[in-house]
């Protein structure tokens, strides 16, 4: 006896238990949905069915659950909360088997109620019998008889058929010993029969009577209608499997195949000359057989990616058991073709880094922190967000002040309207304040003809970031200083001033303290940034951060390299966590794309051996092995920029990557250091 549990109430669950139930060797355990008005709920109760809105309590009594709720989270659940011995059928594949199975013991009946009636003719209330013996005496006449013919058996035993029955011949079939099989014939009623009737021999061979029996034509009939029904039926899945878009495979028990559609065929280039009775691993250029392994676990596998056929097609595999009376009779696999969403998948990241050039890239929800002050921080930016107030991003360079930047003003009203960056250490001083407040025509030679708007004046509705705004001039911050007091702007050349309407955003990681100190920094414009300032800590400083952060790039890196790394050893982890991090995050990511540049394509693992040596003296230490095999190759300004690049590189390193300092101790002027560290490719 199976004992099973239906899982949804619906009008498939209905189905099923109206099926089920009638079954032999079959105990509908419970019938279960959330809803108390589901209607296969009264009729559970009508045969005595336990019904609950809970499936787990019986999940340990049964041997087989039918899902029949169609929901894949539903089917999810089941099958990690289920008892491994438990069989999970789909709904899908239930509803279908359960109908095929429903038709095939319809007619099975029917066809065993026939054989009955020739087997137990007294009893039989199916086909019309009638007997006489060697005098022609009728001595059976049953109930079908009497209902076909519109005769009573008491009104015909023990009389001479000839005159009792109307066109009989068993009289002549008793006299001539010859049968006469499969003769229609039309009775006084207008009932039309086919009859058979046959002598009875004894042991001698001699006549000792004969039997006809004979059935309404109309039955036959019904039987040939029901055989058309189950071939349009045939004809009908095979029609719904062959215009299926989804690549659909099937194998036997022993995993070989049995049918494929012709998506399959489109999918995989294979024909069914190629898979049809071949083993299931037929098929695969990468991946193991989903067919094999469900046949071995008899448990479905959903979402597995491989690569199928001799086009090395991207697919994603779902394959299920098929299960006839608790015996696995083989396998069905429904394949998805990922190819044309793998290429829209990356038309789409082309058009978001071409969109993210064009506007605010990040948002919050893009900001990986989970340490204490990284909390913090996004806290305060998120308040500042909802305020026109400026704000006053401080932090070492590679924190992500330009993310929080970005992240302030897609959360802010003036998402919608422009978002303009300007690095004020990147401007040489001649040309920024053109950039940044616009000029008139002829304001100065080379000017452009009607004059051109300033970033501000760009920015009008929306969001300017003034990155390093610690690098300005005094004479620059002065007229920032009018700006954000009185929200207007005066043009180069220009002797009216303009309105703006613009949020203020700026970043520095400079000790303005120190700067204000030194007379590097106007006091006034210092407090005037500062109305909203926000602290970034230093990646040293969050070290519980590495983790997501590492997860977060490596995600990242995968899409740019083309790669497949899903995590790191902890061994890795701990190196990581050990450095200080002078380059904070933008280092971090560097490192882990070298790492990752490191790696085999099959490996998945970040492991110790794969990271670059972490530290400017391993780096030097590096690059002088690999520079002492082509030191001789060198020219002279070759040799003076290698050694130009590796000095400032150590200086920029002893100052933890504050760039100022590091101008100040190279004896440069900020600008010149930008400029070398671009030409000199130093990050």
């Amino acid at each position: 006896m199976h004992k099973l549990l239906i899982v949804g109430a619906g009008r498939g669950g209905t189905a099923l238990l109206q099926v089920l139930q009638k079954m032999e060797k079959i105990q509908v355990v419970a019938l279960v949905d959330r809803r108390q008005d589901a209607p296969g709920l009264a009729l559970a109760r009508e045969y005595g069915i336990e019904v609950a809105t809970d499936y787990q309590p019986y999940l340990a009594q049964v041997d087989v659950i039918l899902e029949a709720t169609g929901d894949p989270v539903a089917y999810e659940d089941i099958l990690h909360k289920k008892p491994d011995a438990t069989v999970l059928i789909p709904g899908t594949f239930t509803s279908l088997i359960m109908r095929l199975i429903h038709e095939r013991e319809q007619l099975i009946a029917k066809l065993t109620d026939s054989q009955r009636e020739y087997d137990t003719m007294l009893d039989s209330t199916h086909d019309a019998i009638i007997a006489v013996n060697a005098q022609g005496i009728i001595t059976l006449f049953n109930k079908a008889a009497e209902r076909l013919m519109g005769i009573k058996a008491k009104d015909v035993l023990g009389t001479e058929a000839s005159a009792s029955i109307p066109n009989t011949r068993l009289h002549i079939v008793l006299e001539t010993g010859q049968p006469e099989l499969n003769q229609e014939q039309v009775l006084p009623n207008h009932t039309r029969i086919i009859t058979n009737r046959v002598p009875v021999r004894d042991e001698r061979g001699e006549p000792v009577g004969a039997v006809a029996v004979f059935r309404d034509i109309t039955e036959i009939m019904s039987l040939a209608e029901e055989v058309t029904d189950l071939k349009e039926l045939k004809s009908m899945l095979q029609a719904i499997i062959n215009c299926s878009d989804e690549a659909i495979s099937v194998v036997d028990g022993d995993g070989n195949g049995l049918l494929i559609n012709p998506a399959y065929t489109r999918i995989t280039g294979l024909t069914e000359e190629d898979v049809i009775g071949k083993p299931a691993t037929v098929d695969i250029s990468e991946g193991e057989s989903m067919h094999m392994q469900v046949l071995k676990t008899q448990k479905p596998v959903r979402g597995v990616p491989m690569k199928l056929g001799p086009k090395r097609k991207d697919v994603i595999v779902n394959v299920a058991p098929v299960m006839v009376d608790g015996v696995l009779k083989g396998s069905v696999g429904v394949i998805h073709d990922i190819t044309e969403f793998k290429s829209l998948t990356e038309e789409l990241e082309k058009a978001k880094r071409i969109i993210r050039t064009l506007e605010a890239k990040y948002t919050f929800e893009e900001i990986t922190g989970e340490s204490e002050p990284m909390r913090v921080a996004i806290e305060q930016a998120k308040k500042a967000a909802l305020t026109p107030a400026t704000v006053l991003l401080r932090g070492e360079s590679g924190t992500g002040k330009e993310l929080f930047a970005h992240a302030i003003h897609n959360a802010s009203e003036r998402k919608y309207n422009q978002f303009i960056r300007v690095n004020c250490a990147a401007i040489s001083e001649s040309l920024l304040e053109s950039e940044l407040f616009g000029y008139e025509e002829g304001s100065f030679t080379g000017a452009r003809r009607g004059g051109k708007r300033g970033l501000f004046e760009e920015a009008s509705g929306g969001t300017i970031f003034l990155d390093e705004i610690g690098e300005l001039s005094m004479s620059m911050q002065a007229k920032l200083l009018r700006v954000l007091q009185e929200r207007e702007i005066v043009r180069v050349g220009a002797t009216k001033a303009t309105p703006i309407d613009v949020r203020v955003i700026a970043a520095t990681h400079v000790n303005l303290e120190s700067a204000i100190q030194a007379g590097r920094f106007r006091e006034d414009l210092y407090y005037r940034l500062q109305v909203v300032p926000i602290h970034i800590p230093p990646l040293r400083q969050r070290q519980e951060d590495i983790r997501p952060l590492v997860m977060h790039v490596l995600r990242k890196h995968n899409q740019e390299y083309g790669r497949n790394v899903k995590q790191i050893a902890d061994e890795t982890l701990q190196i990581l966590r050990a450095y200080h991090w002078p380059g904070n995050v933008r280092e971090l990511e560097n490192v882990l794309g070298r790492a990752m540049i490191n790696m085999k394509f099959s490996e998945t693992c970040i492991e110790p051996e794969h990271l670059p040596p972490l530290g400017s003296s391993l780096e030097e230490a590096a690059g002088e092995r690999g520079r002492s095999s082509t030191a001789a190759a060198l020219s002279l300004k070759e040799v003076l920029e290698e050694a130009e690049r590796k000095h400032i590189a150590t200086v920029l390193a002893a100052c933890e990557g504050n760039r100022t300092e590091t101008a100040r101790r190279l004896g440069i002027s900020i600008r010149s250091l930008y400029y070398k560290l671009e030409k000199l490719g130093i990050e």
